[in-house]
Order: C-alpha cells, then structure tokens, then sequence
C-alpha cells in the first residue's frame, strides 16, 4: 500500500457552540444515572461534558481538543463525522424510520445487511455464515447466543446440554445473561450472578498466569487445556458451548498467545461443543480483517457483533449464525421464541450498510492489517523503552502497556493506589483519551488514523507516562 496516499477522511465542518459547563453537569447529576459509575463520586467531580467531534479527535465543553484514543468506545471505527453515515440515517427516516420483523414481516434495508454480513463473513475449514439475527446491542446479542446454543442442543435430543464455559476477566455485556457470561467478579458480585449453568476457565494472560520462565507458546496450550480440564469436570454430555473474545477488550487487550485457538479448537471438535466468538470489538477491521476469527483460524459456529457495524453512530448488533446451528434451528425448530423490537431496526440497518461501504472503499481493514497496524505495533513497542513500562504490545488496532514499579524485578504497584488513574488522568488533562484497566493503560483508536496521527498519539503517550512518573516520585511511591 502507497502511505504517502492516506490522508485523513472527510468529515462534518461543526459549529462551535458555548455550554454552560457547570449548568450542564448540576443537570447531568440530577437526573442521569450512568454505567459503570459511582454516582456519590461524580457528583463530587462533575462529569467531563464531551459536546462535539470531527475525524480522529472530540471537544469538551470547556474547548479542549482531545485525541479519541479509544474510539468511544472501541466502535468509532471509521472516525467522527462521517457524512455519508448521517445521510444514510436521513434517507432511511424519510423513508421507512421504523418496522418490527415479527409476524412475517421484513424490510429492504435488514435483508441487505444480512446479505452483505454473509458475504464478508469467509469460510474457515469448510464452515460458513448464511444468517444474521439482529439486536441492538452486543449484550443482547451474547444473550440471544444463550439462547441459541441452549435451543439447538434441545433440538438435537441432548437438552442436558446447557452448561456454557467462557473465562474470567472475560467481558460479554452487562444484561443477566451477559454479565454472568464474562467474568468479571465486581459485576458478579452485584445481582447474584452468574446465573446457573454459567462456569468460567482462567484467562489466557503471558504476564500474570504463566509459570517462570514459560514460553509463551507453551503457555497458550496449557491455558487453552484449562478449557478440556473444566469440560471432564462438568462432564461432556452438558456442555453446550464455550465463548471468548478474540482477545479480550474490556479485561485490558489481553492477546492469546499464537498456539492458544488451535489448541482451543482442537479440545471444542474433541467434545462437539459449539464455539462462539465475540467479537463485539474485534470484527468490522479492528484486528485487520473483517472478522477475527480469520486472523486467528479458528471455526466458530456463533459470532456476536455489534460497535464498529456502525463504527458507533447508531445502536446495532447480532449474531453471525453458521449453517451447523441456523439449518438445525430452521429445519427442526418451528417456532423460535425469541426476539426484540429493534430487531432489524430499518435505520441502523441502513446506517450499517454506508458504513461497511465506506470501509470497503477506503480500504480500512487492509490498512490496519498491512500499513497503519504495523506501523503502530512499531511505535507502540518503543514504550518499552520507558521505566513505567512493561508488555507494550499490540494486535491490529488495540494496544496494551503495563504499569510497573520495578521492571527488573516485576514488582507492581500497590493496587489500592491506583496508578492506573493516576496516568488516566494525565491523559485527559494532556488531551489524550486513554483507558486504565487496573494498571494496564489500553488503546483502540479510529482505523481511519493516519501514521501522522499515530506519531502524534505517541507523542502524547510518552508525555503522559512522563507526567505519571513525575507525580509517583512525588508522591513517595516511586524511588
């Protein structure tokens, strides 16, 4: 690819509007109750009011420019202010805003997208998808799987099959079903979950649970073997399918090592269970392909969406459905009881179908995979370099570092000092969004940025690690 042609993408010219910053946040502390938030502690600091965006980059309500590291939320993926997006949402409003796909009723724009995802879907080891199930959402979605993965074992005479494996620190949505699917135990222990016939395996996570002095390769197999011990223990005859995320998002961008999928489809054909990939935020080119599972080679049977479908501009998401439990459902199932009333939503169908064009043409996958995702792993490996750091790694366009007291010795910082948040909060204050997941500092930027971009970004990466260093020396907790 010819990297003197890639240019940033066009995008919406905004207004600048004034916002009464203090005005906003007394409402916003009233009235809004917002996710994963200790609602006593906002209303102490007051919430960061983000008003606008353009490409790469979104502004607060007091003017500050601040680079988008973590495109929203791992779905911005062909950047802000994309025209052709609004237009797409326009047409569609003025067209047909809205219809169910209950009682034998569909619309153009949902089978289009459905088309199209079976289309840009590839076949791996013979295995392909042929049908889509729409929700708005990748929580909805990973609910539905459950409910799929249970009905298709019903259908097939073994309804004793409802045991569904998946691992800790794993993230799968915060409904029921969702929540108790990943492992993440501060969710687990609001709400009594995980709900029954839910059981979690250890993460696949090199720096944190291999032996000393374990190759990386010998650990993937053994940590993908945790997968075949916990099936004998619950025994074979009722398992019904094991999920995971290509690489985990939300539990800090933690990358399998290259022998962990083999292994783990190896042990999923060994007991016929069905596999399902999240990929929620790896699909849509995050990882340089269209869908993970190709970069890895495995064969999933499921295939959760959602984020960067739409690269974020309106909620939708799905299960990609493989012909081994869709012609079993279709074929011996009758009536599915199942479904939502956005399912199929008419605009964010068509909203998703200019955003999949968009990325084809302007090649985004392919970039990351060949030019803009190399380039990144190159930049972003030099942070090992920096006294803070440790692990900096990438894999297409989501990036992980860990924060250490002592690199030499492997010595971490006292957990309950937080310096995760301490270097989160030099970001934002340097105009860099950046996400602490304990002391591990993630990235997931637009794939629309460009290597000037990348540069840039770094740069202020290695200007907030210098911020965090200063202040820990300061603080006694760093010698």
């Amino acid at each position: 690819m010819n990297t003197s042609t890639l240019i940033a993408p066009p995008v919406l010219v905004q207004r600048a509007e004034k916002h009464d910053t203090k005005a906003i946040q007394a409402l916003d502390s009233a009235h809004f109750l917002h996710p994963f938030t200790d609602h006593g502690d906002l209303a102490t600091r007051g919430a960061r009011v983000i008003t606008r965006a353009e490409d790469i980059y979104v502004w607060d309500s007091e003017g500050q420019k601040i680079l988008d590291g973590m495109s929203g939320l791992w779905c911005v993926n062909a950047g802000y202010g994309r025209k052709e997006l609004a237009d797409a949402a326009y047409r569609q409003m003025m067209t047909l805003p809205f219809y169910n796909s209950f009682f034998q009723t569909t619309n153009v724009p949902a089978v289009q997208l459905a088309t199209k995802l079976a289309q840009l879907a590839p076949k791996v080891g013979g295995r392909s998808f042929n049908h889509v199930f729409f929700s708005s959402s990748g929580s909805e979605s990973n609910d539905t799987n459950v409910r799929l993965a249970r009905r298709y074992w019903d259908l097939l005479g073994q309804p004793q099959r409802k045991v569904i494996i998946s691992r800790h620190n794993a993230y799968h949505g915060s409904t029921m079903a969702g929540a108790s699917l990943g492992g993440m135990s501060g969710m687990h222990a609001q709400g009594d979950l995980p709900i029954p016939n839910i059981v979690h395996i250890e993460q696949p996570y090199h720096f944190e649970n291999a032996n000393p002095g374990e190759s990386r390769d010998d650990f993937g197999i053994r940590a993908a073997r945790w997968l075949e011990e916990k099936i004998l223990e619950v025994g074979p005859d009722k398992v019904a399918a094991f999920i995971a995320e290509p690489v985990q998002g939300a539990g800090g961008v933690i990358i399998p090592p290259q022998t962990y999928w083999p292994e783990i489809q190896r042990i999923v054909d060994q007991y016929g269970i069905l596999l399902i990939s999240d990929e929620v935020i790896c699909a849509f080119g995050r990882l340089g392909h269209w869908f993970a599972y190709e970069k890895f080679g495995y064969r999933p049977d499921m295939i959760t969406f959602a984020k960067g479908v739409t690269s974020g501009y309106i909620p939708l998401g799905g299960v990609m459905v493989g012909d081994r439990v869709a012609q079993v459902l279709i074929d011996k199932g009758g009536e599915f009881n199942h479904g939502y009333t956005y399912s199929g939503h008419p605009v964010a169908c068509a909203v998703a179908l200019a955003n999949l064009e968009l990325m084809e043409r302007e090649g985004l996958p392919q970039r990351v995979r060949e030019d803009t995702g190399p380039y990144l792993a190159q930049r972003f490996a030099e942070l090992n370099s920096h006294p803070l750091v440790t692990e900096a790694e990438t894999c297409g366009f989501v990036a992980g570092l860990v924060l250490v007291k002592d690199k030499a010795r492997r010595e971490m910082f006292d957990p309950d000092l937080a310096v995760g948040m301490v270097c989160r909060g030099h970001c934002f204050r340097n105009g860099l969004i950046m996400r602490a997941v304990g002391d591990r500092m993630i990235i997931a930027p637009p794939l629309s940025m460009t290597r000037a971009q990348i540069d840039e970004m770094m740069d202020l990466i290695v200007r907030c690690l210098d911020a965090t260093q200063a202040e820990l020396r300061e603080r006694g907790w760093l010698v």
